[in-house]
């Protein structure tokens, strides 16, 4: 059978899932071809349609990483097509400063959109789903309302004239092929970022934010970066629009207008940069073969929307992705290498030991931790037992950050870790896993495990968006470690398949190899052998004692009681938050309260 690629054939993971960059690229040639040389077939009426198309891309491209990639609900985003709109066209009039050239009014309202992309934006850090997107309605409602009452600057219900752009752009075509180039660039910079390690950190806070965290990504940082670019991009296609009106009114901006730019990601399909291109062309085009029920666009939106979300929630994206639909082998075995962690890992650095000091915490009147002292140290595996609800798994959270102590002191070599900076915990090589594994379904098994190491590229987010060098070797770094995690795991011949196809075994390995991507000084299993077979357990356990040899500090939380006593030099035993027992595997097994209390007679 074959596994969709090996570790020889694997390229480059890109922003359509493929496997191939000249299968990935094909579509998008095709419609840059087709661009080029629609004026030679394209009458005048349809040149518009295209040209509005192109605009409405510019838009819904950088939009694209705030909702396709972010996961945020942001409805509102003709807000800051109204301001560039508004800015290119007022700076050109003279209407508040001497009149300005088309192109530097262009940027200047890039910039202006930058700034209120980010302060629309501040909200999604506090504010989830609808709750954001009523914030973004709200103030595209604001915006609009100061346009109508600004009289002296905007020309209130009047309007304002539009800029014209010199030439070669004066002309139908010329101003056609302006927008298209530049709705080829938005297309290349966000293709860019997609497959950067801030395109698979956003998708990660999109559908595993605790794992995000965990893998060091910081989303205040990266989600306000992501306005800050989506802003500018949709204030340039304002600029781009009341130039292709003439004459821009505040009715022009409508909410029929912002629905149509979020639909066409959702129809397009999340996490694509080909569907939602493919999403903005269809809602541009369709209304012209439609023109009757141009009244009725609303409610044939919402009705187009739910047959996607019904039939194809994947979106076009879905429909596209043809390498997805091959079968997998049913009988695969998971055969880890564990020779390959000493190269993988490259030595730990000697971080001291991790150490809990008299830790409590409550919730209401529960005391879920009493008192916990805990010691990991660098080389060794320790477990941590007991029945459900005895504090295991919220042990690991206080460590984590996840939860902050109400008493007591977490430290790394003698260093306090302070409370609730989860992102912070990577940096300091603390690495986890999860009960229910925290995986993004709709990335490859590769991307998976690359967004473990989002911390250590180097490349800045301009340089991604410009695939500047050092993106690139970034890249190619994150790729190759990723693939030597996954050997070591031994899910390499799984690397290029979409890990929502996986079993549930594989995703436990995969949460494995992605942790290791940290290079960990110490490494929190939640329950790693549940759900897995007994001979899936053996091989773990050879994995996690491989992981000690090479220098990290293991802290294993676990009910299969076989594979503690195997594999740990040291257990702890807890029940209703206290420590019961704590000793060698070989003490505990001979504690009568932990026989009587856990492991029965």
């Amino acid at each position: 059978m074959d596994m969709e690629a090996t570790p020889s054939r694997l390229s480059r993971p890109n922003a359509t899932g493929s496997a191939s960059p000249s299968g990935a690229a094909l579509p998008f040639l095709a419609l840059l071809l087709l661009g080029i040389l629609f004026p030679l077939f394209g009458g005048g009426y349809w040149g518009v349609i295209a040209t509005r198309a192109c605009v409405y891309w510019v838009l819904v491209s950088g939009l694209n990483l705030v909702v396709g990639f972010g996961g945020q609900i942001a409805i509102g985003w003709v807000a800051l097509l109204t301001l560039g709109a508004y800015t290119t066209s007022v700076l050109v009039a003279g209407n508040v400063t001497p009149a300005l050239p088309p192109y530097l009014a262009l940027a200047i309202a890039a910039v202006v959109g930058a700034i209120f992309g980010l302060i629309v934006g501040l909200p999604a850090l506090r504010l989830r789903t609808f709750y954001f997107a009523i914030t973004t309605l709200g103030f595209a409602t604001i915006v609009t309302q100061v346009a109508l009452a600004w009289q002296s600057v905007t020309g209130g219900g009047v309007g304002v004239a539009g800029p014209i752009f010199p030439e070669p752009f004066a002309s139908q075509w010329g101003f056609y092929y302006f927008c298209f180039g530049l709705a080829a660039i938005c297309t290349w910079m966000t293709a860019n970022v997609a497959a950067s390690r801030f395109g698979r950190a956003l998708t990660a806070i999109r559908d595993a934010e605790v794992a995000a965290e965990a893998s060091g990504i910081a989303k205040p940082a990266l989600l306000a970066t992501v306005f800050l670019f989506s802003g500018a991009v949709a204030a340039v296609a304002g600029g781009l629009f009341a130039a292709l009106q003439s004459y821009i009114t505040p009715d022009a901006f409508t909410l029929d207008l912002s629905i149509l730019f979020f639909i066409a990601i959702l129809i397009g399909g999340r996490g694509s940069i080909l569907g939602p291109l493919l999403g903005t062309i269809l809602l541009t085009v369709l209304p012209e073969f439609a023109a009757p029920l141009v009244a009725w666009s609303t409610f044939l939106y919402a009705v187009l929307l739910l047959v996607i979300v019904l039939v194809i929630p994947g979106g076009i994206a879905e429909i596209l992705d043809f390498r997805n639909r091959r079968p997998l082998e049913s009988d695969r075995a998971i055969i880890p290498r564990p020779e390959l962690l000493e190269p993988l890992l490259n030595a730990p650095p000697n971080a001291g030991a991790l150490t809990l000091e008299r830790v409590d915490l409550s919730f209401g009147g529960v005391r879920a931790i009493d008192g916990l002292d805990l010691e990991i140290h660098p080389g060794q595996v320790h477990g941590l037992i007991g029945p459900n609800g005895s504090g295991k798994t919220t042990t690991l959270n206080v460590i984590s950050g996840y939860y902050a102590q109400q008493r007591g002191a977490i430290r790394l070599n003698g260093a306090v870790l302070p409370p609730f900076v989860r992102h912070v915990r990577a940096n300091m090589r603390i690495a986890r896993t999860f009960q229910t594994p925290r995986i993004v379904g709709s990335a490859s098994v590769l991307e998976n495990v690359m967004i473990g190491g989002t911390i250590d590229g180097k490349g800045t987010f301009v340089e991604s968006l410009l695939s500047l060098p050092r993106h690139r070797r970034d890249e190619t770094m994150l790729r190759d470690t990723a693939m030597l995690a996954l050997a070591a795991v031994g899910l390499e011949r799984l690397a290029a398949v979409r890990a929502d196809r996986l079993q549930h075994s594989e995703l436990r390995f995969t949460e494995i190899a992605r942790a290791l991507m940290l290079r960990p000084a110490f490494l929190l299993l939640d329950e790693p052998a549940a759900g897995l077979s007994a001979e899936e357990i053996e091989r773990l356990g050879a994995l996690i004692l491989a992981i000690a040899r090479a220098g990290t500090g293991v802290l294993v939380v676990e009910h299969h009681p076989d594979l503690i006593f195997d594999i740990c030099h040291r257990v702890t035993v807890l029940n209703l938050g206290r420590i019961l027992a704590a000793g060698t595997p070989a003490e505990i097994r001979a504690h009568r309260e932990v026989v009587n209390a856990y492991l029965g007679a």
